[in-house]
């Protein structure tokens, strides 16, 4: 069977073709979050291109029907079924509801081939390159999918990276960064991207990066503090490491790790009685006979 007689088959069955395609997939949509005008929408424009998909590669191939989707006749359709899957996606679709849209075809597609065609031998051969179609199709689709799926998972990592390292203000011309959890090159890239964002917008004089909440420090996570430093005394920021235990000192000294002239502390407030001093900042305990009202 040719290309042609396909798609001649395609367009004239095409009511009827999406009559029994949308019944099966609302047959079998279950829990499906798509809106049911978006099926039908969604549908009726992959039948249109499909039927258009063929025409072009019997034009091309001389009347062969082929199951290679790479090639330029199906572009089109190729490019609807990843709009198709990156929105079904964003709905909440799994990844079988996803696919499905493509395999739920073959039943009514396949019904449609028997009654049109009488001789067995093309009726075969019709049906076993249109399974492979779909197949590739299908397999598109869970590509795409686990694309989009990828990006947004990588999306969201990002985003809690910049959540989980605020940059917070502490006084006039004092900035804290408290990192929780391992420094990465990655990770290393995204605070320093927002230290000195930060440093810029607030013209802050020190930042307190405290790494109470990092578990271990090795060679790697010092080189990351380091490069940190370097960055902000480049934007005129003087850094304080705080967070510094017992255990985290003894392996600095074990690696010999050398933090050269960067003033470190136990604790954030240590880190921040250093960083008032050095802005000029006294800070003196009011008396019990004092009033509350009073400055100092």
């Amino acid at each position: 069977m040719t290309s042609s007689a396909l798609s001649l088959i395609l367009r004239n069955s095409e009511a009827t073709l999406l009559s029994a395609w949308l019944a099966d997939q609302k047959a079998t949509r279950g829990r499906d979050p798509i809106p049911e005008a978006e099926v039908v929408q969604q549908s009726r424009e992959f039948l249109q291109l499909f039927q258009q998909a063929i025409t072009q590669l019997g034009e091309l191939t001389g009347d062969a029907i082929r199951d290679d989707i790479d090639s330029p006749s199906f572009r089109q359709l190729r490019r609807f079924l990843e709009e198709v899957t990156t929105s079904r996606t964003q709905l909440g679709a799994t990844p079988s509801e996803t696919a499905r849209f493509v395999f739920s075809f073959k039943g009514p597609l396949f019904a449609e081939i028997r009654s049109k065609i009488a001789d067995p031998v093309d009726q075969l051969k019709a049906l076993t390159d249109l399974n492979a179609l779909l197949d590739n199709l299908g397999l598109l689709v869970t590509e795409a999918y686990q694309k989009v799926r990828e990006s947004v998972i990588l999306r969201q990592q990002e985003e809690m990276l910049e959540l989980s390292t605020p940059v917070v203000k502490l006084w006039d011309g004092v900035l804290a960064l408290p990192i929780i959890g391992t420094l990465d090159s990655s990770r290393t890239q995204t605070i320093m991207e927002s230290l000195l964002e930060r440093i810029v917008e607030t013209v802050s004089e020190i930042a307190i990066i405290d790494i109470t909440g990092v578990p271990t420090v090795d060679t790697l996570t010092a080189q990351h503090l380091l490069k940190t430093v370097t960055a902000a005394r480049l934007m005129g920021a003087e850094c304080i490491i705080s967070g510094i235990r017992p255990q985290i000192a003894q392996t600095i000294v074990h690696l010999g790790v050398e933090l050269g002239d960067v003033v470190t502390k136990a604790s954030l407030a240590d880190a921040f009685r250093i960083a008032l001093q050095r802005s000029n900042y006294l800070i003196v305990k009011r008396s019990a006979t004092q009033p509350a009202s009073s400055r100092v």
